[in-house]
C-alpha cells in the first residue's frame, strides 16, 4: 500500500493527461464530431473512407520513408557521437553541454535557420556555387527524396543530443573488465564495438530505437516551418495530414481516425523491435 501511494500521483497524471485522451481520441474517431459541438455516430466509417483516401496512403508512405531515412541516421550519429564523448579524458562536460545545446532550441527555430541555409539564394547553394560551379540545388522544392532527407538531417541536428546521453550513459555502465579481457584476448577496437560493447548495449539500442521510431512517426514541427507539406504533398506526414483534417477543415472525428491508426502503427511497430532484441539476446 505504501507503494502505491507513492506512485498514485503519476498514475493520476497519465489516466488524466495521457490514458483518457487516448480513450477519448478513439471514441471521437466513430463519431463525425465538429466544432460547434454537434456530434453524430459514424460507427467505423471513418476507417472505411481512411482506407480509399489516396491523400492517407501519400501520408503514410512520406511518413514511412522519412522514418527509414531519419531513424537509422540518427542512431548512427548519437552512437558516434557518445563513443568519441566516451574516450574524452578532459573537457568531456563541455563537449557534452555543447553538442547537447541543439536539442534545447525549438523545433520552429531550428527549421528557420535551416531553411534559410537550404534556400537557392542561402549559405549552402553559394558554397556549392563557389566549389564546383553547381546551380542552385532545390533542397526543399524539389525530388521527394531529396526533400525528406533535408528535413531529416535537420531533425537529427535538432534532437541526437538526447539519444547520445542516453548512449553515454550505457557507455559508462558497461563492466570495464568484459573490455579488458577482450582486449587480453587479443581484440582490436572495431571487434570489442562489434563483439562486446554493442551486445550490451543492447537493452540501450532498443530504448533509443523506440523512442526514436516513435518521434519520427511523430514529425510535424520542421515540416511545417520548413515546407509545409510540400512540393505537392512530398512531405505532408501522417502528423501534418492529421492537422490539415482537424485544423484546416475542422473535420475531428477523421482526424481522430488518423490519430489512433497511428497509435496502431507506433505500438505495433514498438513490440516488434521488442521483440527482435528479445530474440537476438536469447541466441
Amino acid at each position: 500500500m505504501t507503494g502505491l501511494l507513492f506512485v498514485l500521483p503519476t498514475v493520476v497524471i497519465f489516466a488524466v493527461f495521457k490514458f483518457l485522451p487516448i480513450a477519448g481520441a478513439g471514441a471521437m474517431s466513430l463519431t463525425r464530431y465538429r466544432l460547434n459541438g454537434d456530434v453524430s455516430w459514424l460507427g467505423a466509417d471513418n476507417y472505411t473512407r481512411l482506407s480509399s483516401d489516396p491523400l492517407f496512403w501519400k501520408s503514410l508512405g512520406v511518413t514511412a520513408t522519412y522514418v527509414l531515412i531519419f531513424v537509422p541516421l540518427i542512431i548512427v550519429v548519437s552512437l558516434t557521437g557518445a563513443l568519441l564523448l566516451n574516450k574524452l579524458v578532459r573537457f568531456q562536460g563541455t563537449f557534452r553541454a555543447v553538442l547537447f545545446l541543439p536539442y534545447l532550441s525549438s523545433f520552429v527555430m531550428a527549421g528557420i535557420i535551416w531553411s534559410w541555409i537550404f534556400a537557392s539564394d542561402g549559405p549552402l547553394n553559394a558554397a556549392l556555387g563557389g566549389l564546383g560551379g553547381l546551380g542552385p540545388v532545390p533542397f526543399l522544392s524539389g525530388d521527394q527524396l531529396l526533400v525528406l532527407s533535408c528535413l531529416a538531417l535537420v531533425s537529427v541536428w535538432k534532437g541526437f543530443g538526447y539519444s547520445m546521453l542516453v548512449f553515454l550513459a550505457g557507455l559508462k555502465a558497461l563492466p570495464s573488465e568484459v573490455h579488458e579481457a577482450a582486449r587480453l584476448d587479443g581484440a582490436n577496437s572495431r571487434q570489442a564495438f562489434r563483439y562486446v560493447t554493442l551486445p550490451l548495449l543492447r537493452p540501450v539500442l532498443f530504448f533509443v530505437l523506440v523512442i526514436e521510431t516513435i518521434t519520427g512517426f511523430q514529425v510535424f514541427d520542421t515540416i511545417y516551418v520548413m515546407t509545409g507539406g510540400g512540393p505537392n504533398r512530398a512531405s505532408s506526414s501522417l502528423i501534418y495530414f492529421l492537422y490539415d483534417e482537424g485544423f484546416k477543415f475542422l473535420d475531428f472525428g477523421y482526424a481522430s481516425a488518423i490519430g489512433m491508426v497511428l497509435f496502431a502503427i507506433v505500438l505495433v511497430l514498438s513490440l516488434v523491435q521488442r521483440r527482435f532484441i528479445d530474440e537476438k539476446e536469447t541466441k
